[in-house]
């Protein structure tokens, strides 16, 4: 079985930079694409930026690219969001999910880290 654990969230400024963490555990190969989602209060889930097994290429929804940055760590199995210039409407529950090769979605999810950036 795989898990994800997700860290960092927390209340921060508006204009403040939040580094998120998830560490994937469990019995998955190494090579695998990884994702960050996010879902605000009342509004469904929505992605935010993955990188590929190899760092690359990297994907962002409009919103966040050029705030944000994601990257990945394979030895630690980890997955990183750096998100900096934070808006009120960044402010969101962050999950990290795993899509392993050879599946069009994404398979294993955590339960996701806090972020609220106040105005």
């Amino acid at each position: 079985q795989v898990q994800l654990v997700e860290s960092g969230g927390g209340l921060v400024q508006t204009g403040d930079s939040v580094r998120l963490s998830c560490t994937v555990s469990g019995r998955i190969s190494s090579i695998y694409d990884m994702g960050w989602f996010r879902q605000a209060p009342g509004k469904e889930r929505e992605f935010v930026a993955s990188v590929s097994a190899g760092n690359v290429p990297s994907y962002y929804i409009d919103s966040v690219r050029g705030r944000f940055t994601i990257s990945r760590d394979n030895p630690a199995n980890a997955v990183y969001l750096q998100m900096n210039n934070l808006r009120p409407d960044d402010t969101a529950v962050y999950t990290c999910a795993v899509r392993p090769l050879h599946y069009g979605t994404y398979q294993y999810w955590g339960q996701g880290t806090e972020v609220t950036v106040l105005s």
